[in-house]
């Protein structure tokens, strides 16, 4: 289960959605995210769906490789419906056993909610799988740089935010080190109950901690070395400019929004 999370994770390969601007990406995963929360029929789903399946197909990243992260966050899924099926109210009964009851208000609630998790997951991938982390931070800092007038550190945010990114696949690969240590110690992570199964954790959690903080020690001694400061005064090697794939990349973006919010009204 550990390296089946995707998130962070950056996939080398040519494509429409990789030479896209970090700032469109960034956007269309905004307002993605946004038309999810909006949709409030089968309509609206089956156009997130549509629309998703064409940008992983843009993306010429392999359909199963954004699926594989979906198995990280089985349980949390399994939880959500799991309570709006059988916590949601309504009239129409559809089963009923003791104080439990599943009706069709929460039926239909549960699989709206998995889908809203599920598109969400992959959209959120597709975004870090296309996008390097140093794109991530040019494109946070160049797109919120209207709120510097505020005096937001945009910049530190920026950079806390790709170096989390840059560290969820160096964790990873440490733990599977941590784990694999551990089992040929005999440790057992498979067998028993959630209790026990979270206590045979513990002897990864502690030096995985370790790691992480002799990580971030090492990367601020480093950064302290070489004089860096913030955003102030600093050029950009590659600085971010819109091309024409871009501005019709937004294009695409509203109409796909419009088309939400009009298919959300008409049930």
């Amino acid at each position: 289960m550990i390296r089946d999370i995707t998130i962070g994770q950056y996939y080398q390969t040519d494509s429409l959605l990789h030479r896209l601007d970090p700032r469109t990406k960034l956007m269309g995963t905004v307002v993605f995210i946004v038309s999810l929360f909006m949709a409030g029929n089968w309509l609206c789903y089956v156009l997130a769906a549509v629309y998703l399946a064409l940008m992983i197909r843009l993306s010429h990243v392999p359909f199963h490789f954004i699926v594989r992260g979906l198995k990280a966050v089985v349980i949390l899924l399994l939880i959500s419906v799991g309570f709006n099926l059988f916590l949601t109210g309504g009239e129409t009964v559809l089963v009923q056993w003791g104080i439990f009851r599943i009706t069709l208000e929460g039926l239909k609630q549960a699989a709206f909610m998995a889908l809203r998790l599920i598109f969400l997951i992959m959209g959120s991938s597709l975004m870090t799988l296309t996008t390097t982390p140093n794109q991530l931070t040019d494109g946070l800092e160049t797109g919120l740089g209207f709120l510097k007038k505020l005096h937001v550190p945009i910049h530190e945010i920026a950079m806390m935010m790709s170096i989390a990114l840059r560290f969820i696949p160096i964790l990873i690969e440490e733990t599977d080190k941590i784990m694999k240590a551990q089992m040929a110690r005999g440790a057992d992570f498979e067998t028993g109950n959630l209790i026990q199964k979270a206590r045979a954790l513990v002897p990864i959690l502690v030096p995985l901690f370790i790691s992480a903080f002799r990580r971030a020690t090492d990367l601020a001694m480093a950064m302290e070395a070489r004089c860096y400061h913030g955003g102030e005064n600093r050029t950009k090697m590659k600085p971010l400019q819109y091309e024409k794939r871009d501005r019709l990349s937004y294009l695409v973006l509203a109409a796909y929004l419009a088309a939400v919010i009009v298919l959300g009204r008409m049930l």
